[in-house]
Formats: structure tokens, C-alpha cells, sequence
């Protein structure tokens, strides 16, 4: 018995040896294009590390990319001290969550009958969100400076968040009633009969199904909201309401710029949507996933 069970095992071996021997070319090829991808993916954010522990002594002399001659902290300690980071995280995050909460809800609440319900124009309102989130910010920047200032809101984190959650649930709103359309109609049909109104339909039966693509939407609205400068940039000119990236496009001289602090202020930027990337990296799978799936 012993004999037939090394046999096996030495088999087994053999099997899959085998099957990595038989790989295709076609394999080979795509496996290298994904390693050349990903080594291309991740040089930016490489020669951002690399440069933001030099000197600036280290980086004149030696250019960006060659290894430091002695890691530094001086970069991190100066962009410290010359930006709010505090403050600018702090506003980052508020703004970030807010948006993606306030426009998860209202794309599920705008998209609900459109998706499910008998509106006859649903395409038409459905085509004017999708056009909406295709408009230049810089076609909308007029409009919304003003508006900001006539409800008192300029200067202040809620005139970002007003906005932003509007322009993302134009987006959410056009994918969540497009994923509703392909719930049948039959399950909608069941539950009215056993007398669920239209508010139960919604959070206990559809929100159920839709929570893969709800979380994907709070994922990508947060980063896409957490990435956002030019609107910001003339809404909040005030320091103390300043999020992540006007207070790195502060560090930008007239004349001359510190390589070594804005490769410093980029990492520290970074860091936080890194986090939240790989905390929710598994809701992201499934919700893709499931989204393919259907």
C-alpha cells in the first residue's frame, strides 16, 4: 500500500509539472505583457518614494532616478511645516465620505423609478444624466462660484459637497437604474401582492440585491471625490477648508519648486486612499464580480 501511495503522489507531482510545461506561448506572452503592465503601473508612485526620502542636495546632484545616497526625512519635515496637513486630511476625508454617502443615497433613491417604476421618459432623463456627467468642470465653474455665494456656502466644505454629490449621483443614477432594469419583474410582482409598499420594495427587497453595486460606488466615489482640484480650488481659497490636493499644489513656487517636498506631500496624499483601496479591495472583487455576473 505504501508503494501505491508514493507512486500517487509521485504521479500527482508529475501531473502538475506537466501542466506548467504545457503552457501555450499565447500564455507565456500574456503572462510577460501583465508583468511589463504592472511594472509600468507601478514606477510612478516608485520614483515617488524613491525621491521623497533625498535631500535636495541628493536630488540635484544625482537626479531622480538613482537611489539615495542616505534616506532623509527633511522632505516630510518640510512639507509639515509649510502645509496644514492636519487640516487638509481632515477636510479630505469629510468631504470624501460625505459625497459618496449623500450621492449613494440619492442615486438609489433618484434611480428606483427610473429603473423600477413607470416613468415614460426614463431614457430621455437617463440620457440628460449621462450628458450631465460628461460637461467640462470648467463649463460648470461659473455657476457654481456664484451659487456658492449667494447661499453662503463659499469657503466651506458643503459647497463641495453639495456639488460633488450631485454631479456623482447623476452617474450613479444612470448605472443603478440601468442594474434595476434587469431585476425581474416577477420579484417586484410578488411582493406587492404579499403588500409591501413601495419603501419596503426599495430597502428590503432591491437594496439587498444592489448592495454589490452600491459598494462599488462608494469606493470609486470616494477616490474619484478625494482626486477632485479644480473645483475645489475655487470654492475653498481659504486654508482652513483647503483639502489634500490644493494644499500640494500650494507647495509650487513662481519660480522655483522643491522636488524632494512635493514627491513627500504626493506620498502623504496617497497613503490615504491607498488604505481605504486595500480595506475595501474585497468589497470592490465582489461587487464587480457580481455586477458581471448578472
Amino acid at each position: 500500500m505504501s508503494n501505491v501511495r508514493t507512486l500517487d503522489r509521485q504521479q500527482v507531482v508529475t501531473d502538475r509539472g506537466g501542466s506548467l510545461q504545457r503552457r501555450t506561448p499565447g500564455e507565456w506572452v500574456l503572462f510577460a505583457v501583465a508583468i511589463a503592465a504592472g511594472i509600468a503601473i507601478f514606477a510612478p508612485f516608485g520614483l515617488i518614494i524613491l525621491n521623497a526620502f533625498k535631500s535636495t542636495q541628493d536630488y540635484s546632484s544625482n537626479g531622480p532616478l538613482a537611489f539615495p545616497s542616505s534616506f532623509s526625512l527633511q522632505a516630510f519635515l518640510d512639507y509639515l511645516g509649510r502645509v496644514n496637513y492636519g487640516q487638509a486630511l481632515w477636510n479630505s476625508i469629510a468631504v470624501s465620505v460625505l459625497v459618496a454617502a449623500i450621492a449613494v443615497v440619492l442615486s438609489l433613491i433618484s434611480a428606483y423609478p427610473l429603473g423600477i417604476g413607470r416613468v415614460k421618459v426614463s431614457g430621455i432623463v437617463l440620457a440628460v444624466l449621462l450628458i450631465a456627467t460628461m460637461l467640462p468642470h470648467e463649463a460648470l465653474i461659473y455657476p457654481l462660484f456664484y451659487g456658492a455665494q449667494a447661499t453662503g456656502t463659499f469657503n466651506t466644505i458643503w459647497s463641495v459637497v453639495i456639488v460633488f454629490s450631485v454631479l456623482q449621483a447623476a452617474y450613479g443614477t444612470y448605472l443603478i437604474s440601468s442594474v434595476m432594469g434587469a431585476i425581474p419583474k416577477e420579484l417586484i410582482e410578488a411582493a406587492q401582492l404579499d403588500g409591501a409598499s413601495r419603501w419596503q420594495i426599495l430597502w428590503r427587497i432591491l437594496v439587498p440585491i444592489l448592495r454589490p453595486s452600491l459598494s462599488v460606488l462608494v469606493v470609486f466615489f470616494f477616490i474619484w471625490t478625494w482626486n477632485e482640484f479644480y473645483i475645489p480650488v475655487v470654492l475653498l481659497s481659504d486654508q482652513s477648508s483647503q483639502t489634500i490636493p490644493i494644499a500640494l499644489s500650494t507647495l509650487r513656487g513662481q519660480h522655483n519648486i522643491d522636488i524632494t517636498v512635493l514627491n513627500a506631500g504626493s506620498l502623504l496624499s496617497l497613503l490615504p486612499t491607498l488604505v481605504f483601496f486595500l480595506l475595501f479591495q474585497r468589497t470592490l472583487v465582489r461587487g464587480v464580480a457580481a455586477g458581471a455576473v448578472k
